[in-house]
């Protein structure tokens, strides 16, 4: 008998871990499935130092596999699947002729993982940290039903979705950022370079410095005497954040009020619910039980906040909740699409109805984002203005005050 370290999620949904002990990986996995826990990560006890290591190998030596390297793996596997090509020898070409390492390194194993009898989700759910628990899920389902290549597809335009929505609100927030990068490469460059050149004559005058020009002068002082311990605290904050959002309670601290943020809070809620509709409607639509949906959906929606209403609604289904009473307790729906998901348990087009509200989403999100664009210029124009005022008062005021001056006293 050999010992495994197991991860998933029990009928309520919660995260479980422990050990299981099992002639076989996949005689552990019936055993987990048979006490009604969904396997998300299953590892021999004593791999368990070996994989630490190649988990931190990983983390410091990997190639991240992009979203388009997997799209055209998922492809690849649909054509060949299709074709009638075995899974096995399909695997082994793939990982051949995949020009990324990591990837390849992970069809190797899941290669060797069905040679030894493993079934392919299970092969797959290996490698948790490439493949989304959508993506295993679908797999296990189309291996069930013999539908594999039907699985591959719906996997195929669900990640093509989710790479246009990324696509779009980087092209929203490429202007700002440039602006605001090239705003702060100016104020860096005026302050620390151009401003000390004019204080050594402003300073010569003897005369009171108009408030403008006090204030440049200040903020130039204070950067170049602190400016090293400035970047210290910024550099620790930062550090200091990235590390508490990793957090459980901080992923949920941020993923809530990253929703309330202004203009983009509620980009972010539509992605996260388009997301979750989605996936809901792809899932129940390729014949996975509505609870195991929720709660594979949950951990993918991209917000643990929203992850966690949606597990709120696996709880209400649990106790026999219909579909919609469960969604209007979330706080997270409108009416239009509550309406919908009625019409759709009353027809029994769930999924459908639910590909209808993602689709609502993505015109909203598409129609946000242009209008993004236009809320967010006039405030960076009015910021510019106001910088621009203060630099324009703050270095010609005392010129113009010089010059008079020096003409006064020409006269």
């Amino acid at each position: 008998m050999t010992e495994f370290v197991y991860r998933g999620r029990d009928e309520g949904g919660r995260l479980v871990s422990g050990k299981v002990n099992a002639a076989s990986q996949q005689s552990a996995i019936d055993n987990l499935q048979a006490q009604r826990i969904i396997v998300l990560q299953l590892d021999e006890k004593a791999s368990e130092v070996r994989a630490e290591k190649r988990d931190l190998k990983a983390l410091l030596f990997r190639r991240k596999v992009s979203t388009d390297e997997l799209i055209l793996f998922t492809r690849q596997l649909y054509a060949l699947t299709r074709a009638g090509i075995p899974i096995l020898r399909a695997m082994n070409g793939l990982a051949e002729s995949s020009a990324n390492p990591e990837l390849a390194s992970a069809l190797t194993d899941i290669s060797r993982a069905l040679v030894s009898g493993s079934e392919l989700s299970a092969a797959f759910r290996q490698h948790s940290e490439l493949f989304s628990p959508i993506y295993i899920s679908l797999l296990q389902v189309g291996e069930n039903t013999g539908k594999l290549d039907d699985a591959l597809l719906r996997l195929i335009r669900h990640l093509e979705m989710e790479r246009e929505t990324r696509k779009r609100l980087k092209a929203a927030l490429r202007y700002p950022l440039m602006v605001v990068s090239a705003i702060a490469i100016a104020m860096v460059v005026i302050t620390v370079f151009v401003i000390p050149s004019f204080a050594g004559v402003f300073n010569k005058l003897g005369a009171d410095l108009p408030l403008a020009t006090r204030i440049l002068m200040g903020t130039s002082e204070f950067v170049q005497n602190h400016g090293i311990a400035l970047g210290v605290v910024i550099a620790v904050a930062v550090f200091a954040l990235r590390r508490y959002i990793r957090t459980p309670d901080g992923a949920l601290w941020w993923d809530q009020h990253r929703l309330k943020w202004p203009l983009l809070g509620s980009i972010f809620e539509r992605i996260a619910l388009g997301r979750f509709a989605r996936s809901f409607a792809m899932m129940t639509g390729a014949g996975v039980p509505i609870l195991q949906s929720l709660s594979v959906v949950a951990d993918s929606v991209g917000n643990r906040y929203v992850g966690n209403a949606v597990r709120s609604m696996y709880s209400g289904i649990e106790r026999g909740d219909r579909l919609t009473n469960t969604a209007a307790a979330t706080g997270l729906f409108t009416p239009l699409v509550l309406q919908m998901m009625t019409v759709g348990e009353e027809t029994g087009a769930v999924d459908r109805l639910l590909d209808e509200v993602a689709d609502f989403y993505e015109r909203e999100i598409d129609y946000e984002l242009k209008q993004l664009a236009d809320a967010i210029e006039p405030i960076l124009l009015g910021f510019m203005g106001v910088l621009v005022l203060i630099l324009a008062l703050g270095v010609f005021l005392p010129v113009w005050d010089l010059g008079t001056a020096a003409t006064g006293g020409a006269r």
